[in-house]
């Protein structure tokens, strides 16, 4: 099911219009969304991330397009599939079509997407999640790299490069050579009772589910949470890696070319995850 500006069509439906300034030019941006049993995941923080980066984009938001508006819309959408307990929500904002570069206005369109997700929990599988370094293009040091846009395309020749080779998943570069993020999330990485994740300066996603494990991070004796880069150097090094994403949860990986790792600090966290989804229902 698809809601396109407020009004709920067929996945297989002509809404798209091929003037679409996501599609010709990436002018766009979307959060990535768990809902459980109509209850809508850090709905604050999405909600909050995707105005500061329509402003970052110089979109113009409209009056109405408030965090109950997205709220009401999302629920609107769901409720189309009442049977399914958990889903996943892609909200899609764009500048509405006109121009070339040069937009001929700032107003936005939106649309939201479902998909069934399988688990209504943040869990992890025993399964190996290997990785690999992706170094055929880097990620720029900007705030642009920050912000979750249509544009990326190195994340799909990456995809595509991982899959390719037998990996479930790359970690990427900067421009620096510094160890940025994974295709698909933020990248943490444990040393003892440190935990570092790369800062925002370093090019990483400005990821929800990294900020909410920092904060949550932050609040335990038992470990040291900060924001440093990370060198490719360091990864074999490590007690253990891990990927963040606000529809996955916490996703372990189990090896990176000689080394595997342990999972103890994984699955203890994602258990304070869980919990503190709990809380705000």
């Amino acid at each position: 099911m698809v809601n396109f500006n407020g009004s709920l069509v067929a996945k297989d439906s002509n809404y798209l219009n091929h003037e679409n300034r996501g599609l010709r030019y990436g002018d766009s941006l979307f959060e990535s969304i768990r809902v459980v049993n109509n209850h809508i995941y850090f709905l604050e923080e999405h909600y909050l991330r995707l105005m500061a980066s329509m402003r970052i984009l110089r979109m113009e938001i409209p009056m109405n397009f408030t965090m109950e508006f997205l709220e009401a819309e999302i629920l609107k959408t769901i409720a189309a599939k009442p049977s399914v307990a958990a889903q996943r929500i892609r909200v899609t904002v764009f500048r509405k079509e006109g121009g070339l570069y040069l937009p001929d206005n700032n107003e936005i369109s939106y649309c939201i997407e479902t998909k069934e997700l399988k688990d209504v929990f943040f869990t992890i599988t025993d399964k190996t999640y290997e990785v690999e370094l992706f170094k055929d293009f880097f990620i720029n040091k900007d705030m642009l790299s920050n912000l979750k846009t249509n544009n990326k395309v190195l994340h799909v020749v990456g995809s595509v490069f991982a899959k390719e080779n037998g990996y479930d998943n790359c970690l990427l570069l900067n421009n620096q050579k510094q160890v940025v993020e994974a295709l698909n999330g933020n990248l943490f990485l444990v040393s003892g009772t440190k935990i570092k994740t790369p800062p925002l300066n370093d090019g990483c996603l400005n990821g929800v589910l990294r900020k909410k494990l920092i904060a949550i991070l932050s609040k335990l004796d038992a470990f040291q949470i900060v924001e440093e880069s990370i060198s490719p150097f360091e990864l074999q090094k490590a007690d253990e890696l891990f990927i963040t994403n606000s529809i996955m949860g916490i996703v372990p990986i189990k090896k990176y070319r000689k080394k595997l790792y342990s999972t103890k600090t994984s699955l203890e966290l994602l258990g304070k995850l869980n919990a503190a989804v709990r809380l705000q229902v």
